[in-house]
């Protein structure tokens, strides 16, 4: 097990690990005349730069928040065009040209000594949900800029063999929209122009926000922000891991076999309002009790699929076998109207998130719970309405190469810590990452083991003390350049 106590290390990590790697894609040796293992040469690499103003800025940018005593940072809001500014004067600061494009997100590039190569991406959100913590997507980002800033300084920056780009992207969680990936979705080219007409829960359209922000967006502007795809080399996304697994298993990192297929639905259910005194039991057509039950069969199809499911061509042993250690729905919003202690509600909406790393499985699953929600609303006489409201492919790593990392991942672990009884873990992403947009611009095939399947995963919770900095460091940079070694002709 390793050890777990504060928080301003994270930042070390994870700035030392994108420092090893821009290094080690960029061909340029960083750390040339460092042995492998010499920890105290290691020790002094820009503590203030990767360390004490990385965890300034990360406490900084958790306070810009459109919420007093908590935070919400939502597309475009108020809030994020703060957090805009910011960002961008970081990227300044470490020296990379930068730009705001017309769907806000943030550029920071620096083109090194060969423009024409193709370029290395690295990014993560700006936005958040309600009440977010502080490391989702903001860790990316700082991480990111304060490793740039760290080769800017020691005058690595302007000789890297490819170009690189920081991308702090304005819309991931899909909070006010309900549609994620508008940010990183425009740069892949996967945003069908029909997106700009997509309305928020006050009927005002994303184009039209848009132009309340002084953006004016057009189709063809839209489509012009996706990237070429022959102008990139890779992507790259350090993210917290956003769940208890590493702290469970007491290891710092681990190597994500793949992120999960995400739908989600949003389901009106309509029936009699009327009054809550004078309405006999028998006469009711109560959409809330509908929504009730069908929530309950929801739980009890994605605990025990293997019990619900129909056995047939598109869903076989395997995917049930998959579903049931990958499969997560959540009932996370509901409402009801006219939403009245004394009223029997006329209406009921709620959203479904189903998440697993099945896609046929999944498929499976929304099937086989619309069937059952349209069967529940005919038993009781109400109407049902299911909306497809966002569907996203899992993307799957290659397992040679996720296999490869994990054994370098374990030789390093146990050449500083000796022998090691555990497995390095091997994780699925069940949070949906920019890296699912991206993948359809950078083939996830070819840069697997650069862009989402070996992404350093830190919690809250999972964090290593300044005694075993040294140690963690040295481990990751050695794990990246292994990793590094699988392309030997990558310059």
């Amino acid at each position: 097990m390793f050890s777990t106590t504060t928080t301003t290390t994270t930042f070390l990590h994870s700035c030392f690990l994108l420092s090893c790697l821009l290094s080690a894609l960029s061909c340029v040796s960083m750390f040339s005349g460092i042995e492998t293992g010499d920890l105290e040469k290691r020790d002094d690499l820009f503590p203030q730069i990767l360390r004490d103003e990385a965890v300034a800025r990360l406490y900084e940018l958790g306070k810009v928040s459109d919420g007093k005593n908590y935070l919400e940072r939502t597309f475009l809001s108020p809030a994020s065009m703060r957090a805009i500014s910011l960002i961008r004067r970081w990227m300044e600061d470490a020296g990379l040209r930068t730009w705001v494009d017309q769907m806000g997100n943030v550029h920071g590039r620096v083109e090194g000594a060969n423009a024409n190569a193709e370029a290395l991406l690295i990014g993560s959100h700006m936005d958040t949900v309600v009440d977010a913590g502080m490391f989702d997507g903001s860790l990316g980002i700082v991480s990111a800029i304060s490793a740039l800033k760290a080769m800017h300084v020691n005058g690595k920056l302007e000789k890297l063999k490819r170009p690189v780009e920081v991308i702090a992207f304005s819309d991931e969680e899909g909070v006010r929209f309900q549609t994620t990936f508008l940010g990183s979705g425009a740069i892949a080219g996967i945003l069908p122009a029909t997106t700009l007409e997509i309305s928020d829960k006050r009927d005002v359209m994303i184009k039209d926000f848009l132009k309340e922000n002084s953006i004016d967006i057009t189709e063809e502007s839209l489509l012009k922000l996706k990237y070429d795809p022959k102008s990139v080399w890779g992507y790259v996304e350090v993210h917290i891991e956003q769940g208890p697994v590493l702290e469970q298993v007491g290891f710092p990192l681990g190597v994500v076999k793949g992120i999960a297929g995400q739908t989600r639905l949003k389901v009106t259910v309509r029936g009699s309002q009327g009054h809550a005194g004078t309405v006999p039991m028998s006469m009711r057509q109560d959409p809330m009790a509908a929504a009730a039950e069908q929530i309950v069969v929801l739980e009890s199809l994605c605990k025990h699929p293997e019990e619900y499911l129909s056995y047939d061509a598109h869903c076989s042993d395997s995917t049930v076998k998959s579903l049931s250690s990958s499969l997560v729905c959540t009932v996370g919003e509901i409402s009801t109207w006219p939403s009245a202690s004394n009223v029997i509600p006329g209406q009921v909406t709620y959203t479904v998130d189903i998440r697993a790393i099945d896609d046929l499985g999944r498929e499976a699953v929304i099937y086989d719970l619309s069937k059952q929600i349209y069967q529940i609303c005919d038993k009781r006489s109400v109407s049902c309405i299911i909306e497809h409201k966002h569907d996203a492919g899992a993307v799957i790593c290659d397992s040679d190469l996720s296999s490869q990392l994990k054994s370098a991942t374990y030789s390093a672990l146990k050449k500083m810590e000796g022998d090691i009884q555990d497995e390095v873990p091997t994780l699925m992403s069940g949070a949906g990452h920019d890296a699912m947009a991206i993948s359809h611009l950078t083939k996830v095939t070819h840069f697997c083991s650069l862009s989402v399947c070996f992404d350093m995963q830190f919690t809250l919770q999972n964090l290593t003390t300044n005694e075993d900095l040294n140690r963690w460091e040295c481990c990751l940079c050695d794990v990246v350049e292994a990793s590094v070694t699988l392309h030997k002709n990558m310059c």
